[in-house]
């Protein structure tokens, strides 16, 4: 594909890059997402659809993890030059809820949007998990826990996480295998919750624990000082 795409985007205005996915063959639009200057180069070099997560902060390939990979057909700029159309060959879904389109939510006028109804994901628990935050931001807090953490603020979402915090210690402490795994899995729950509410990914957490690796606990620590 033609790398003069690259040229025509003003990269110091427009960072990150607006692109609608559609299916080349029935037209449906897949997906929403953005693109950096490198994940559009990575997309004209090899022909399958790169984008940047804002949430993760990082570049990821389309159905890298799922299999559910986008094959670029034919691609346009808008008339501002600010806005990408790509029109690929999608294999498998494009949604992580496992639809064909991320649009499904059909929002009526003078209407609530309705609940989605889960489906089997491809993907993380955590990115499950983090997903679900954000749908439940929205949500009624009579009918999701999650919900009702979200909007009773702070103070009391953060107490939880220190309220798992403490069990899952005691549970340590105590030895019991089943107990710890039990409290663990509460403590990351209500973890996710609250990097959800921040609009954190958990994969920046597991970005930051791989910047880490090859550093000593000393030198991990005189960084964060030096900042």
């Amino acid at each position: 594909m033609s790398t003069e795409l690259l040229k025509t985007i003003d990269w110091g205005k427009f960072p990150l890059l607006p692109v609608i996915a559609q299916a080349y063959d029935t037209q449906e639009v897949l997906m929403f997402a953005y693109m950096n200057e490198e994940a559009l180069k990575l997309t004209l070099e090899t022909g399958i659809a790169h984008y940047f997560s804002r949430s993760r902060q990082t570049l990821w390939k389309k159905g890298e993890t799922s299999g559910h990979l986008q094959y670029v057909k034919e691609a346009y700029l808008d008339c501002d030059n600010d806005t990408l159309l790509i029109k690929v060959k999608q294999e498998g879904v494009a949604c992580h809820t496992g639809r064909m389109s991320c649009f499904f939510n059909r929002v009526d006028i003078d209407e609530a949007p309705k609940e989605p109804q889960k489906t089997i994901e491809a993907y993380s628990i955590a990115d499950t998990l983090y997903h679900i935050v954000q749908e439940r931001k929205y949500a009624d807090p009579k009918s999701s826990y999650v919900a009702s953490l979200l909007q009773k603020g702070d103070n009391s979402m953060l107490k939880k996480v220190v309220e798992e915090a403490g069990e899952f210690c005691f549970a340590c402490k105590d030895g019991e295998q089943e107990a710890i795994i039990y409290e663990a899995a509460d403590l990351m729950f209500h973890t996710i919750v609250a990097l959800g509410a921040k609009n954190i990914h958990p994969d920046r957490i597991k970005q930051e624990l791989k910047r880490r690796f090859g550093l000593s606990g000393i030198e991990e620590k005189n960084s964060r000082n030096a900042h």
